[in-house]
């Protein structure tokens, strides 16, 4: 596998503890668990090089405990309009990749393209 294969790849979101959010019924959930801790969406578009940079780099470096906070993965070309309902419920501005950190019920943070990181995320749970 080269690393163009490896950077599109989803196969690996399950080794880290990401969850995939793939329906409706799954976003429900995901804000309901926002009420008991903080959550978070990242909105990756398989066929663009900066979402695809975007994923590599959180895959690599993402080190906060499950307990800390919940990372669910959406394919927002697979899954369109869980993508379009994220950003309707939420309030926030759809864009690719994307990052939206969720607590009780409402998106406390998010941001997108270049300026997604670990260290973002870390901050906006703090």
């Amino acid at each position: 596998m080269g690393l163009f294969d490896r950077i599109f790849s989803s196969d690996d979101i399950d080794k880290v503890g990401w969850k995939h959010l793939n329906s409706l019924e799954d976003l429900d959930q995901v804000i309901a668990r926002s009420h008991e801790q903080p959550v978070a969406i990242f909105k990756h578009s398989t066929t663009c090089g900066i979402s695809a940079m975007a994923k590599e780099q959180l895959f690599n470096g993402w080190d906060l405990p499950v307990e800390e906070v919940e990372l669910y993965y959406l394919d927002l070309l697979a899954h369109r309009p869980v993508s379009n309902e994220v950003a309707a419920r939420l309030g926030v501005v759809h864009q690719s990749p994307q990052i939206i950190v969720i607590k009780d019920g409402k998106a406390i943070y998010n941001i997108s393209h270049h300026a997604i990181s670990v260290d973002g995320v870390k901050k906006a749970i703090a």
